[in-house]
């Protein structure tokens, strides 16, 4: 059976750890000072090297080299006895298979005897977070004073599920994961010393899989190794589940442009080709981030050619920055959502659904405008239509009585004006009236939302709507809503939804609407100055209205 790449290919000198030079280099500074401590602990993401590093260090501390700085030489017996794994004084324990207190206390039992090959007993404790809070406990006083033939050394992927106690006895080293450069760098020396053909672009794409894991990238090329054949982009893509470019610039393209057809059809095309769907909406983020950092003047930052630069620029222009903003954001977590859903592809089309503003359109559309104009020669009236192009909910005959007493309708604003309000806003027939504000109030709440979506919420927290003398009352149950939502930029932002829904200046407040018997006051038809409204505050109820 032939061995894994990553298993033949671990370094077995500190020269050969990628991408940690401030781990590597502190630890080698230890050993050539005689500085090395009991306790160590290793942090950071799967793949980037703390096992590794830990066996070096424990190669180099029983090392037989008479010089300090060669250890470990990777010569003697005693390295040679590591790289091989039958050296006894090197104990790796499994936390997540050994958790509970007994396993602990037969390590404390066992710790006391000396060493048998070397100078010291190296225990490397490996998922150091699943122990549990009685095994910690029972870990303490001999991970604070072992023997001094013995050193600790933990790791771990999860550093903050580690007790402070704990922390606090150990060295702590952090491992970051490796650029994407070394990773690229790295695989075309392992490549060329297996004799692998592979293509620069599929290098690249193994890379960016990796996602800083130096294991996990070296596991890919083994497996698309495997296929006997130069290993090609379109392999790569095939056997990795990923979508091409241009399926996912089409997606971004449908967004910006505000096309839900399009958009599915470049989801449902990925998929049927055989890609996986969270892969795809991984890709998708990672090019949204790139157009983020191409708007924010940092394209240098962008691991891509000339020419895609120039194309991320000019799509990146033709995004508001909300929506970019938003759309990485409902991406990001489709990526993460796709995992347990029964239906893969689902959260990436409620995710092109949010990012289009689809969901609004239904519940907020603008109603059909119709205006009777008079034609020359007497001719009957024909209909106009303005605001977003909809079915009205009822249609009369030209000329019936029904159309001469129809409502007074307020043209809504259209979905894409939010970001600056119009500059003509509907005219409103006559002062401002209750009835006026509360029949337009979701359609202000909409305008409200695509500015600022938690000044909506609390809107949506309100007891009570009131106009007074020209100023809209808002009633909150709870101080702390209150004092929220009474900020002047978030009563801005209000003011101006209701100027460019309806037409009207009004000032806006906002006021507690609880009173000493814990009722509300949100009866909108009662005088706030009148009697029936002090009887409410003491505690009455309007039986009968006449």
């Amino acid at each position: 059976m032939s061995q894994a790449l990553y298993r033949k290919w671990r370094p077995r000198l500190w020269d050969q750890v990628v991408g940690q030079e401030h781990v590597v280099q502190t630890l080698q500074n230890a050993i050539r000072g005689g500085r090395v401590g009991h306790a160590y602990l290793f942090a950071g993401p799967r793949g980037t090297g703390k096992t590794t590093s830990a066996r070096l260090l424990a190669k180099a501390v029983n090392c037989l080299a008479e010089e300090l700085n060669a250890r470990p030489c990777d010569q003697c017996a005693h390295c040679q006895a590591v790289n091989d794994g039958r050296f006894l004084d090197l104990i790796e324990i499994d936390a997540a298979s050994n958790t509970s207190v007994d396993d602990v206390r037969d390590l404390r039992e066992k710790i006391n005897f000396a060493p048998s090959q070397g100078r010291f007993k190296v225990y490397i404790i490996d998922e150091v977070h699943m122990l549990s809070t009685a095994a910690f406990n029972a870990l303490l006083k001999t991970l604070e004073e072992p023997p001094p033939h013995a050193i600790f050394i933990l790791a771990t992927t999860e550093v903050h599920k580690i007790p402070a106690t704990v922390l606090s006895r150990c060295q702590r080293h952090e491992f970051r994961r490796i650029p994407m450069h070394q990773i690229i760098n790295h695989l075309k020396e392992l490549a060329e010393q297996e004799k692998i053909k592979v293509d620069e672009e599929a290098l690249t794409l193994i890379a960016r899989q990796a996602t800083g894991s130096m294991r996990d990238a070296i596991s890919l090329l083994d497996q698309l190794a495997s296929s006997g054949s130069q290993i090609t982009l379109e392999t790569a893509q095939t056997v990795l589940g990923t979508a091409t470019s241009q399926m996912v610039v089409d997606l971004v393209d449908a967004v910006v442009q505000r096309d839900p057809a399009s958009g599915l059809v470049c989801i449902h095309r990925a998929l049927d080709s055989g890609s996986d769907p969270r892969q795809f909406a991984r890709q998708v983020v990672d090019y949204l981030r790139n157009l983020l950092l191409v708007r924010l003047g940092n394209a240098e930052q962008v691991d891509a050619t000339a020419e895609q630069r120039t194309a991320m620029a000019k799509q990146a222009q033709n995004f508001e920055k909300e929506q970019l903003l938003e759309t990485l954001r409902l991406f990001n977590g489709a990526a993460s959502e796709v995992r347990s859903g029964w239906q893969p592809g689902l959260p990436l089309e409620l995710a092109l659904a949010h990012a289009i503003g689809w969901s609004n359109e239904s519940a907020n559309a603008p109603v059909m405008v119709q205006t009777a104009v008079a034609q020359p020669g007497g001719t009957s009236p024909q209909r106009k239509q303005s605001g977003i192009e909809t079915h009205a909910a009822q249609s009369s005959a030209p000329g019936s009585v029904h159309q001469a007493d129809a409502e007074e309708l307020h043209p809504a604003p259209r979905l894409d004006s939010v970001e600056t309000p119009t500059d003509h806003p509907p005219a409103a027939e006559g002062a401002p009236t209750q009835a006026g504000i509360r029949d337009n109030w979701a359609k202000i709440r909409a305008v409200v939302k695509r500015k600022h979506s938690m000044i909506e919420g609390l809107m949506n927290s309100c007891k009570s709507i009131e106009l007074r003398e020209g100023v809209l009352q808002l009633g909150f149950g709870s101080p702390v809503l209150k004092a929220k939502m009474e900020k002047d930029e978030n009563l801005q932002i209000i003011s101006s939804a209701i100027k460019q829904v309806l037409g009207w200046d009004l000032a806006v407040v906002c006021i507690d609407a609880t009173n000493k018997g814990g009722q509300m006051q949100s009866n909108s038809d009662v005088d706030a100055d009148g009697m029936v409204n002090a009887a409410l505050n003491l505690g009455g109820k309007i039986v009968q209205k006449e």
